[in-house]
């Protein structure tokens, strides 16, 4: 049996008083589509940002194909593709002149007019980065995230902010990408269904449930992924409003 590409061991990350992480453990599997579901709050992010080295655990352990993403962070870098939520991009540069400078960061990586097309951007190639809409600017970082051919991808809120013909052009994107193994984190049941292979359902800082979306649905007797999530969270899902 192959081994894990991603392994959360007992990992726990507290802000003060706040535990946003209380003793998650994971493995996501070579090819693997995962989802982390879970309301606002519930520790999806920060769960992320320490499998992508950006946050330190407090206790527990992650790695990432045999790697510690904080100690080798170099290594680390090009073999894994990070988008979230909130685009940290230089404002005056173009698009195109983006794609360019992430491109230089691998050895051998995705030709530029495959990552517009990919995101449908080739029409804005010419467009600043603080001129581009919000949904827009969250295409332009999923492009970014796979310039290096990646061989782990972390999706944060992959759709927030498109329109539904963007949503399903990135969901025809992940589901390209058949040989690598994303971490998909989402609050959209329709989405979670369609990509992924098992749901991580995470509630205040834990995880509640771990299994195919059909699964989760059978174990919480409900009808649907959405009805499972608010009778095992015993909250709503929140939804957002498009925004090209």
């Amino acid at each position: 049996m192959s081994e894990s590409t991603i392994v959360v061991d007992h990992v726990h990350k507290r802000y003060g008083d706040t535990v946003a992480v209380d003793d998650i453990s994971l493995r996501v599997e070579p090819g693997e589509v995962l989802g982390v579901l879970g309301a606002n709050g519930a520790g999806k992010t920060t769960t992320v940002e320490m499998i992508a080295g950006l946050r330190v655990p407090d206790r527990g352990s992650v790695s990432v194909l045999g790697l510690d993403p904080r100690r080798d962070r170099a290594a680390l870098s090009q073999v894994l593709g990070v988008q979230l939520q909130q685009s940290y991009l230089h404002g005056a540069l173009t698009v195109a002149e983006l794609v360019g400078l992430y491109r230089t960061f691998y050895p051998d990586p995705r030709p530029a007019d495959e990552l517009l097309d990919l995101v449908d951007l080739r029409e804005q190639h010419r467009t600043r980065f603080e001129k581009l809409s919000g949904g827009q600017q969250q295409r332009l970082s999923i492009a970014l995230a796979l310039a290096g051919r990646p061989k782990v991808v972390i999706l944060d809120e992959l759709t927030t902010g498109l329109d539904p013909r963007a949503r399903r052009r990135m969901w025809s994107a992940v589901e390209s990408l058949r040989d690598e193994t994303v971490v998909l984190v989402s609050h959209a049941m329709d989405e979670v269904e369609r990509l992924c292979d098992r749901v991580a359902l995470l509630d205040a800082g834990r995880v509640i449930a771990l299994d195919t979306p059909a699964g989760i649905v059978d174990r919480a007797c409900a009808a649907t992924l959405e009805d499972a999530f608010v009778a095992l969270t015993g909250r709503e899902p929140e939804y957002e409003e498009d925004a090209a």
